[in-house]
Parts: structure tokens; sequence; C-alpha cells
């Protein structure tokens, strides 16, 4: 019943809370109010992102981008006096991406769009010039065994080209209702007929050009281009490739589309790559770790959680430079406000999110006590959105302490939340699910869309300029109070979890995909 009060509350603080001037806080909470202060009006969240986005840039997983920012983070903290680590949790393959070039040299004369897929060979330093082909439609294995030794010497186009390369926004704004409808006809049997195409060669395209573009490396293309768009005017996604002899090549909708017509209509075209890269060997992969230590309850934790490592054709923003920045301003503000925490207060900057949460799993495998003591982890992975997603993560006790805790926050920041109590234990795809899977209390804080799947979620326009400072501010200093909010708490957090439907295995539906941590590359198999 004490929990249902605080619930109820929690509720009627939000609903009515007074209209927005400046800043509503409903306690007279000092410390809350001197978060306000230095999340809202003097926040380091720009000098933070520039220096992570502009001067440091992508981390790819293992690469010597990746590790050059574990040591700012840490450099970093040492300057706000929070003692933090390295902690190595496996190795990984690890690749530095050169100077990329790509020119439609005939028919005509143009420089293309494109971006080597991470993990690609390049072309030894040297222009290599050669024909295109398309990838042919066969009627089963046996025959496209006969066609590849067609491709020698050339590169091969393996996507299906778009019908149309404008969003379907600019559709719905600006066309008619049956031709927008024409449209998205076409493009769904176009799609599925591209993939019957690549299901009958007998291979899969997985990401980028996956076991496919590993056969047609064995039988002597020149190179492998692909065109994964995201759905968004001039915008790509760009993962990674198997390939270890040839280049892997990502074009844009528009430039591959006009590469794959001149192919298709038989006027020869033909391409000079140049790409640069090094393959740097099995290097050790790191997370970045910075706690304060609790004064009277240094056993039991409250974690701040982000993933580090990016995708690099872009500069990592939105996934996840922008998490990575609420962390450490967060942190940074409760050095200032609260630097002798009731709980331990630690931050983790986690290696590995996007080959399988790696870096996150690791940790929680190599530390029990952080599992077993942990009052609340906050996790922040979906964009440069302000959030607005409050879930309790099927965790059926902890309602009662979000109702208190979001009674507590200014109404600038709550009035934007939809709240879901209990909710389901599915923690998605990111690093909370490390540590919900082991039934401890793990929140991921959801963002609005801000066009983070159309234009930057892995993708190569993930840079900078799409930040919303605000939005960055807000979450600063929200994760802020809830991280002194869950430290001061009187009661600990309880891990009852809500039962939901089993699957076959006995297991709840809902459950995220939980599993051991990929501790080196040879393991990874995506």
């Amino acid at each position: 019943m004490r929990r249902l009060s605080r619930l109820a509350a929690a509720t009627a603080a939000l609903a009515f809370a007074a209209p927005a001037f400046a800043q509503t806080l409903p306690t007279n909470d000092r410390v809350l109010r001197r978060i306000w202060d230095l999340g809202m009006e003097q926040s380091r969240t720009w000098d933070l992102a520039q220096v992570l986005m502009d001067s440091i840039g992508p981390r790819l997983t293992g690469s010597p981008g990746h590790r050059a920012g574990n040591e700012w983070l840490a450099r970093t903290y040492a300057s706000w006096g929070i003692p933090a680590r390295q902690e190595q949790y496996g190795t990984w393959k690890s690749w530095r991406r050169g100077v990329s070039h790509v020119d439609l040299v005939t028919p005509r004369v143009r420089s293309l769009e494109g971006t080597m897929l991470a993990y690609s060979p390049g072309t030894a330093g040297r222009p290599v010039t050669a024909p295109v082909v398309i990838l042919p439609e066969v009627q089963d294995s046996a025959a496209f065994v006969r066609w590849l030794p067609a491709v020698k010497g050339k590169y091969v186009l393996v996507s299906m080209p778009q019908p149309t390369c404008r969003p379907d926004s600019a559709w719905a704004q600006w066309a008619t209702p049956e031709s927008f409808a024409t449209m998205r006809a076409q493009r769904d049997t176009a799609t599925q007929r591209w993939s019957a195409r690549v299901a009958a060669t007998g291979y899969g395209l997985a990401l980028g050009t996956g076991t496919l573009g590993k056969r047609l490396e064995e039988a002597g293309a020149a190179g492998v281009i692909a065109s994964r768009w995201s759905a968004g005017w001039g915008v790509n996604k760009v993962f990674e490739t198997r390939n270890e002899k040839t280049p892997a090549i990502d074009l844009s909708c528009e430039d591959y589309g006009l590469v794959f017509r001149l192919a298709e209509k038989g006027q020869n075209p033909t391409l000079r790559i140049t790409a640069e890269s090094q393959m740097l060997g099995e290097q050790p992969v790191f997370n970045t770790v910075a706690e304060m230590k609790g004064t009277q309850k240094p056993g039991e934790y409250v974690v701040l959680s982000a993933h580090f490592d990016s995708w690099d054709a872009g500069s990592g923003a939105t996934d996840n430079g922008t998490g990575t920045v609420v962390m450490m301003e967060a942190m940074r503000i409760l050095k200032q406000v609260y630097p002798n925490p009731k709980r331990t207060i630690l931050v983790g900057h986690w290696g590995g999110e996007e080959q399988g949460l790696n870096g996150s799993r690791a940790f929680s495998e190599d530390h029990p006590e952080v599992v077993k003591g942990l009052q609340a982890l906050f996790n922040q992975d979906n964009g440069t959105g302000r959030v607005v997603n409050i879930s309790s993560a099927g965790l059926v006790g902890a309602a009662g302490h979000w109702g208190n805790w979001l009674a507590r926050l200014p109404q600038e920041i709550s009035r934007h939340f939809t709240i879901s109590f209990p909710g389901a234990p599915n923690a998605g795809g990111s690093d909370n699910a490390s540590f919900l899977c082991s039934g401890a209390p793990a929140f991921g804080l959801g963002s609005i869309n801000f066009d983070y799947f159309t234009y930057t979620w892995h993708t190569n326009r993930d840079t900078f300029d799409k930040i919303s400072f605000d939005d960055v501010r807000n979450n600063a200093t929200l994760v802020a109070m809830l991280a002194y909010m869950a430290s001061e708490d009187p009661e600990v957090m309880p891990r009852e979890q809500r039962v939901m439907a089993l699957d076959r295995q006995g297991r709840p539906q809902s459950w995220p995909a939980c599993g051991k941590a990929l501790r080196k590359s040879s393991e990874y198999t995506r």
C-alpha cells in the first residue's frame, strides 16, 4: 500500500504541476536545485561532444580511434577528480580506415559518394579500374557457380536499386495518393524479386556483403559494391564486411542507382576505386569505468551506462556519442554537488555493444558484486532526443521508487514523459539488457525519435551537426538527478519481476536476448 500511495502522489504531481516559466522544482532539495543550475545553465555538453565527435571521431570496436577515446575518457574524469580505470574485457580485430575515393570513369566521369565498409581490405593504396557487372538472376546455386568465373577482375553490384531515393515523407507530402501507392507497390515487388535473386545464389548478404561477398571475392572479383539505403535523403546504413582481399564499398542510393542503370542497359560503366586501410591484428579492447565511492553503502551501486563504440562511416554522434556525453556530464555535475554519495555511483562506457553488448556483458560477468548490489542502472542509447519513455522494465516493485523520483523532478523535464509501470521485461538491444538478464534493476531511458532510424542510426550521416543540445542538456540533468535520488533512496530496489507468457524453452517471451560476452573477434559470427 505504501508504494501505491507513493505512485499516486507522483502521478498527481506530474498531472497538476504548475506551468513552467523558469524552473519548477516541486521540492526544496538543494542538491536537485544545484544539479539544475549546473546542468542547464552551466552545461559542458557542447565542449565534450565537440572533442569526442570532431577530434577523436568514430570509435569502431578494436580500432585506434576507440583506444584513443578510452584514454580521453580517463583523462577527462581524472581532471574532474573522479578516479577512472580501463578494464580489458577481451581482444578484437583492429582496423584503421584510410582515404577512399570512388569514381565513375566511363561512359562519363563523376566522383561518387561511397564508403568502405568497416574492416574492409583496401586496394593497397593504388587505384583499381574495372568494369561493373550485376549479380545475375539465376535458377539455382548450381547456375550461380557456373556464372562465377564472369566476375574475375570486375566490380559486382549486389544490392537492389531503389525505384526512388526520395524518402516516403516527401512522397506523402507531394505525390497524389495514387502515385504514392503505385511507387510503394513497385518497390515491394522489386524488393521481393531481389531477395529471391540473392536466395537463389545459395548465399546470404547478412551485414553489408556477408557470405555472398566472400564467395565473390574467392571468385576473383575486383570488389563488391552494395547500397544499404536508410530511406532518407542521401543516407546509407554502413556496417561491416567479411571480405579479406577485395574492398567492399557502400554507394549512396543515388549513385548506386546510376551505376546500376548504366550496367543494366549495357552502357558499360567502369569504376576507379582507391581505398586505403590497415588490418592491425587482434588488439586488447576495454571498458572505461569511473566511480565515486559510497560513504554509507559502498557495496550498493547506482550505475550510469552508455556504450562508447560506434560504426565509423560517420563520427558516432547519436549512436552513441550523445549517450556518452550525457553520462559524462552527469558525473561531472554529481562530483560538484554530491561528492560523497551514500551508495557508490559508477559510470560504465562499454565497448563492443555493436557486436553483441560485449563490453557490458563482460562487466556483468566479471563483477557479480555490482550486479548483486545494483540499486539502479540508467542506460541511454537511442539518439539525441529528450528522454520521454520511462518504464520499470517488468520489475513490479520498482514503480514506487520511480514514482517518488519522478514526483521530485522539475516539470520542465517530466512533462514529456510517457510512463509504463510495471512495463515488460524487454530490455531491447542495448546495454541495460546485460544487467536485466541477471534480474538486476536496469532501465533504458527512451528518447524521442528525431529521425534517428532514418538519418543517423548506423549511417554515414551520424555527425556532430545532428545533435540537439537542448535535449542532451535535459538528459544529462535528468540522469544526474536520478542518480542522486537512487543513491539517497532509503529502500533497496526490489527485484521481483513480472511473469510473462513463456516460450517453448520456458523463458518469458518478452525476455531480452541474453547471452555470454564474446571475448575475441573469432567468436563473432553475426
